[in-house]
């Protein structure tokens, strides 16, 4: 069965989106088009080779539209990231066109799609981002793993990636030369 992965950027004291709603924490390095020996990197192509398919929220959906498809920078990571199948969770998109690669289909119940997107055949799924999506996945108990990319930075103040008590059990912590730690949990 393919499990549903939630990748969220955070910072060493649990922020992922500062007061402003920015990221400017975010650590690491656009990829290009030539082979890496970069750990981090080779990491990160590892886990978009692991996923077919994407699901965001309309406001990462509208954030990320109009930069992602024409992301030219990030070489191969953002080819693979464009040409991912896409699901945007939205009640009032009724289309969400991604650049000249595939548009993602609209659903109105991400929890029931992702149920019926395990049971298919494929690779992982991707909660990219959508904390208020990644929430109601978690509350539905949809969502099977935790990636957290802790980046080496504080923000003191800023969203929270949990806002109640949950209890992970960590399967894998990660650390990179750039000071970014992937720390991996099952829910």
């Amino acid at each position: 069965m393919r499990k549903l992965i939630v990748q969220q950027w955070v910072t060493v004291d649990n922020i992922v989106a500062e007061e402003d709603g920015g990221l400017s924490f975010v650590s690491g390095e656009p990829f290009d088009d030539e082979v890496t020996d970069n750990p981090f990197q080779n990491s990160l192509m590892g886990f978009i080779d692991s996923v077919d398919t994407m699901i965001l929220g309309a406001n990462t959906y509208n954030q990320s539209k109009d930069s992602w498809p024409y992301a030219d920078e990030q070489g191969e990571y953002g080819k693979k990231l464009n040409n991912l199948t896409k699901f945007v969770a939205s009640s009032t998109l009724d289309d969400a066109p991604w650049g000249d690669f595939p548009a993602a289909t609209v659903t109105r119940d991400p929890a029931a799609t992702v149920r019926e997107l395990k049971e298919q055949s494929g690779k992982d799924i991707w909660l990219w981002g959508s904390l208020t999506l990644m929430r109601s996945l978690l509350d539905a108990g949809v969502v099977d793993e935790v990636r957290m990319l802790v980046c080496p930075a504080s923000r003191g103040k800023g969203t929270h990636l949990f806002d109640d008590r949950r209890n992970l059990k960590l399967v894998d912590a990660t650390p990179f030369d750039n000071g970014v730690v992937l720390l991996r949990y099952e829910v």
